[in-house]
């Protein structure tokens, strides 16, 4: 008896060990979807719920990768359509900020570890795929997905991401391949106008280059050192704070906020450990006062590189997040620890080394404390 026909039969093990090899794939579907990991999960295991209950009714192994992503993308569907996606609590700031340049529209957005991916270049390419798997990941295609119509992510997350043809998107959206197609089109023109990709492309990787370049940032960053810190950034750089709405567009306004951001918090220090994020560079943010060796996490950043420059920094504000990476919940737990998120089966990271990161500046005023604005 094969394992579909044992899993169909209600062995739990048998259905367990059929839908093990989608796992992974189906829950980056998910959060490509949705744009928040906790929402990703959420709607894997409703997926997973989905896939035991209606079992029966697959016809073959053959069509079940196919069925998977049906029932995914519906429940994405589902879920945004019934507005469960709720933003996060925006936080408060001690002090005055200066005006954002721009209003973010995607507050729920949250970094995606890069433990839980599998980030090897394809041998063999599906040649369906537009994007590369590292493109597909990049924290601002996952931003700029969130700004298009949901149906028409999901056709273009299915067609130009996964590979799948436009017949069985059609099928598994319940509509025409014309209509999909006409989705697909203008998906596809929304993100041209987006400009994604820049000019500049990013060190490698792991790279040497990469990994310099992070860690002048982390001292800048770290010790409020703002004429060096922007002196990393190229022209139109951006900062953004989710879940706070507020972006800074630009050398000046980036360095006014840091200025006004470091008065406002006199006294405390931040701590960053290294990390990685949607194939960038990352740190787990750690806040407390100068004095005092109990910080507590206070957020996640995660670094867009653009050449030899940094052109985006994200700073995001859930203290939660540094434990979603595998962090402890105080600086002291995650300096001996010191572990990337935890892994999902067979996947693979790039490491990601900063041997001089952990910087403890003792009288310093960290910058984008969860207590902005």
């Amino acid at each position: 008896m094969g394992v579909l026909t044992r899993a169909q039969a209600g062995d739990e093990q048998a259905f367990a060990e059929l839908v093990s090899p989608y796992r992974r794939e189906l829950q980056l579907h998910c959060y490509r979807m949705l744009g928040s990991v906790s929402d990703a999960d959420d709607l894997l295991q409703e997926t997973m719920v989905a896939a035991w209950q209606g079992l029966s009714g697959l016809a073959g192994r053959s069509t079940l990768r196919a069925w998977l992503f049906r029932i995914a993308t519906n429940r994405c569907l589902n879920s945004i359509r019934s507005g469960r996606r709720r933003p996060l609590p925006t936080p408060v700031p001690p002090f005055e900020p200066p005006a954002p340049t721009r209003r973010g529209a995607v507050s729920w957005l949250q970094p995606y570890p890069d433990a839980w991916l599998d980030l090897t270049p394809d041998p063999a390419p599906d040649p369906a795929a537009r994007y590369e798997k590292r493109e597909s990941v990049e924290l601002a295609f996952i931003a700029a997905l969130q700004l298009l119509p949901p149906r028409q992510v999901a056709v273009l997350v299915l067609s130009d991401v996964l590979g799948f043809s436009l017949r069985e998107v059609a099928t598994m959206l319940d509509a025409t391949p014309t209509a999909s197609k006409g989705l697909l089109q203008r998906a596809r023109a929304a993100l041209r106008r987006e400009s994604l990709g820049g000019i500049d492309r990013p060190p490698e990787p792991g790279s040497r280059a990469e990994a310099d370049l992070a860690q002048r940032f982390a001292n800048a960053f770290s010790a409020d050192d703002v004429e060096s810190l922007v002196a990393l950034l190229t022209d139109d750089a951006w900062l953004a704070m989710p879940p706070a709405p507020h972006e800074y567009h630009g050398i000046e306004p980036i360095a006014a906020f840091l200025r006004a951001s470091a008065v406002g918090r006199a006294g405390q220090r931040l701590q960053l450990r290294p990390t990685r994020a949607n194939g960038q560079p990352a740190f787990a943010c750690y806040l407390g006062d100068a004095d005092s060796h109990g910080a507590q996490p206070s957020g996640l950043i995660v670094l867009t590189l653009a050449g030899d420059r940094v052109t985006g920094v994200t700073r995001f504000l859930d203290p939660k997040l540094p434990a979603v990476f595998g962090f402890g919940h105080s600086w002291s737990e995650a300096a001996s620890a010191g572990r990337p998120a935890r892994r999902h089966p067979g996947a693979a990271a790039v490491p990601f080394t900063l041997p001089n990161c952990e910087v403890e500046v003792e009288e310093s005023t960290p910058m984008g404390s969860p207590r902005r604005r």
